[in-house]
């Protein structure tokens, strides 16, 4: 057997082994475990698709060492923007800092990442080495059992340390916007239970009554928003958010280098977006003080670029 079939039949092994640990009800590890395991199939098969290609797996200047899988990622995926890649990307961030923070309590959060980097690791596999993996593991042990039972960010700020809880909070918030922007099965495959009332009893899949004569009035009033919830745009997210949706309604901007940080910076600057707290949060955890960003925010980016794209980054510099 060449090289290149081994790494192959190690991939899928790799992978029937994170499944088997992520399905395993017994097993309270299963998300650190299962991002160490689809990491290592994702390299195995990866490298053994540069072997078919006639490209070295080994670095230049150390030729006993294989190269990482974040090296081997952006040779077959060159392009930063494909959804595989990004998908990946994230579960390679997972598994780098399992072995410091607790993350089960945050399954809800990358159960729709888990699923879509195994069904891309079936099609990938298919396309670069035409296994079935379902000829190795049933169909039906390709679906995810995910606990569906996350903490609140309140919960999570009482269960942790004001550090760890920041991270946990920022990391799902993360996943969030980024599943939106992106609205790609190939990055996150979304898990809900949507419930409608109707009135046609042939549709309904259970019954439920209203009384009309209750005595218990009810009222609905405002909460308290948390800005964990409200501001949950990361500076990075930002960036990504507002090029995503220009490039969506394909919107050129006339600056040459396109929306990135320094576009960014000038609008902080510029409209004193720190103090606006409709569209930022100041965190401060111990020493440390951080911002996050509201979706309004994003929306106000667009529209305003929207207004003049090829002058936009002009007009701030010019009213400086």
């Amino acid at each position: 057997m060449n090289l290149s079939n081994l790494l192959v039949e190690k991939s899928i092994e790799a992978f029937i082994m994170g499944l088997e640990i992520y399905n395993k009800p017994t097993i309270k590890y299963r998300v650190e475990g299962f991002s160490f395991f689809i990491c290592n199939a994702w390299e195995l098969m990866l490298k053994a698709e540069m072997i078919n290609r006639g490209k070295s797996i080994y670095y230049k200047d150390k030729p006993e060492r294989t190269l990482s899988l974040e090296l081997v990622l952006k040779k077959i995926y060159p392009d930063e923007h494909t959804r595989i890649r990004l998908n990946l990307i994230k579960i390679i961030d997972l598994r780098n800092i399992s072995t410091h923070f607790i993350t089960e309590d945050y399954e809800i959060k990358y159960a729709p990442l888990f699923q879509a980097c195994v069904l891309n690791f079936i099609s990938e596999m298919n396309r670069f080495h035409k296994k079935d993996v379902t000829e190795y593991i049933a169909q039906n042990f390709l679906t995810l059992s995910a606990n569906y039972e996350p903490l609140s960010n309140e919960d999570i700020k009482i269960k942790y340390p004001a550090e760890i809880a920041e991270k946990f909070i920022k990391q799902a918030n993360e996943i969030d916007v980024l599943s939106k922007e992106y609205n790609s099965d190939k990055f996150s495959i979304n898990i809900k239970q949507n419930l409608y009332i109707t009135k046609k009893k042939n549709e309904a899949d259970f019954v439920v009554s209203i009384a009309n004569d209750s005595k218990n009035e009810v009222a609905v009033i405002k909460e308290l928003k948390d800005p964990a919830d409200t501001h949950k745009y990361s500076y990075g997210n930002v960036i990504t958010a507002v090029q995503e949706r220009l490039k969506k309604q394909n919107i050129k901007m006339g600056y040459q280098k396109g929306f990135n940080s320094h576009v960014l910076t000038l609008i902080i600057d510029f409209y004193n977006i720190k103090n606006d707290t409709k569209f930022s949060y100041e965190h401060i955890v111990g020493n440390t003080r951080s911002y996050s960003y509201s979706q309004q925010f994003i929306e106000f980016i667009v529209s305003e670029i929207k207004k003049n794209p090829e002058k936009f980054v002009e007009s701030l510099k010019d009213s400086k």
